[in-house]
């Protein structure tokens, strides 16, 4: 059986040895919280989750809500506008209730660490989200 390496692991058997040094081996995570009151919020509505911090990598997000979402389709990334938004959570549903969900596109846990303070958003398409409740997001990155 051959013993195979990841990207990360390829030199630690050469001689000399070459240690792992991705920015997401061995990095130290952090999480950022939004906790949003739902109110009925709109589709015109964007909501402002987190700002992340220049040389962060995205590992993966976690949403929880206590009640329904209902048919409001939800994206989360970098954009205001819902048509463009979903590079870290494609636009969807979610009926989940009181059970945290992972989230993440393969595309973002691959991207290269931010160059520049990013803000992330929460868009709304197709209905309004429920007029009580809450839902919390979770956002987890590590630093380069």
């Amino acid at each position: 059986m051959a013993n195979l390496y990841s990207t990360e692991t390829a030199g630690v058997d050469s001689r000399p040895q070459v240690k792992p040094s991705a920015g997401a081996y061995g990095a130290r995570m952090r999480r950022y919280r939004a906790s949003i009151t739902l109110a009925t919020q709109t589709v015109a509505d964007n909501i402002l989750l987190a700002v992340i911090p220049s040389g962060s990598i995205f590992d993966f997000g976690m949403i929880t809500a206590s009640v329904s979402l209902g048919t409001a389709v939800v994206a989360i990334g970098t954009s205001q506008v819902h048509a463009t938004n979903g590079q870290l959570r494609a636009a969807g549903t979610f009926t989940a209730v009181d059970t945290p969900t992972l989230f993440g596109t393969a595309a973002a846990m691959t991207q290269a660490a931010l160059s520049a303070d990013t803000r992330i958003y929460l868009t709304i398409a197709t209905a309004s989200l429920p007029g009580a409740g809450t839902l919390d997001i979770d956002l987890y990155y590590t630093n380069a």
